[in-house]
C-alpha cells in the first residue's frame, strides 16, 4: 500500500517525521508543500492546516509522534523507534513530549513573534521568555544525558527523531553552553546520524525562511 507525505523539508516536525522514514528506508511518495497543489490536498486532507500529515491507503495520519507509531505498528523496519517493554516505551514517549514540548516549543516563539511583528520591543521580551525556557530545558537534559549515546539509552528511538530538529534549530535561538558538555556532544552526534543529516542537507537550502537569521554553521 503506497504511503504520501504531505511536508515541508525545513518544518521541525516533519524533519521528525522524515528521519523515522529514513532509518527505516520505507518508501513514500514526498507531497513538497511548496509544489503545484499540494497545499490545497493538504488543507482537504487536514483543514487545521498543520503537518507534516501521512496518507497511508484509505486512512489519513496526523500529529509527528502519531505518524511515527504509525509507521512502527504498519511499515516496520529493523530500528524499532518504539520500545516493546512497556516501561521503556513510556520513557522514550516522556521524552518524546518534552522534546517538542519544552524544547520545540520554546524555541518557536521568538521565531514566531518575529514572523508576526516588526516591534523590538515585542521581539526582544519573547527572546528573553525563550532564553529562559532554553536554559532550564538544558540544565534538566544535561545530567538525564550523562552515560548514554541517545535520549532514552543506547537504542536509537522516537524521542531522538524529536530531539534531532529540537535542539538544531533551538541552538540557532539560544546556542547551548558549555556547562552542558553532555547536551553539546548528544546535539553533535544526532548531527552524524545519517537519517538527520540527509534531512537537514536538504533544507539547507530554505535557510533565509529562518526569521531570526540562521548561523553560518551546522
Amino acid at each position: 500500500m503506497s504511503l504520501t507525505l504531505y511536508a515541508h523539508p525545513f518544518s521541525s516536525y516533519c524533519q521528525k517525521v522524515l528521519i523515522a522514514f529514513w532509518e527505516n528506508d520505507v518508501a513514500f511518495a514526498y507531497r513538497h508543500l511548496e509544489d503545484e497543489g499540494a497545499g490545497e490536498e493538504l488543507a482537504a486532507l487536514w483543514p487545521i492546516g498543520r503537518f507534516p500529515v501521512l496518507v497511508d491507503g484509505e486512512r489519513t495520519v496526523i500529529e509527528s509522534s502519531i505518524i511515527i507509531e504509525h509507521l512502527g505498528l504498519h511499515h516496520p523496519g529493523p530500528v524499532r523507534l518504539i520500545p516493546t517493554d512497556p516501561d521503556a516505551a513510556l520513557e522514550v514517549r516522556f521524552l518524546d513530549r518534552f522534546f517538542d514540548n519544552y524544547v520545540m516549543s520554546a524555541m518557536q516563539g521568538p521565531v514566531f513573534t518575529a514572523i508576526r511583528t516588526e516591534d523590538p520591543a515585542r521581539r526582544a521580551e519573547s527572546m528573553d521568555d525563550a532564553r529562559t525556557a532554553l536554559d532550564k530545558a538544558y540544565a534538566w537534559l544535561e545530567p538525564r544525558l550523562a552515560g548514554r549515546t541517545w535520549a532514552a539509552g543506547e537504542a536509537f528511538t522516537l524521542a531522538d527523531c524529536a530531539a534531532a530538529p529540537s535542539l538544531f534549530y533551538a541552538d540557532w535561538v539560544h546556542q547551548i553552553g558549555d556547562q552542558f558538555p553532555n547536551l553539546r556532544a548528544y546535539r553533535t552526534r544526532l548531527l552524524q546520524r545519517p537519517s538527520f543529516a540527509r534531512a537537514v542537507e536538504e533544507a539547507r537550502k530554505y535557510r533565509s525562511y529562518f526569521p531570526l537569521g540562521a548561523p553560518d554553521r551546522d
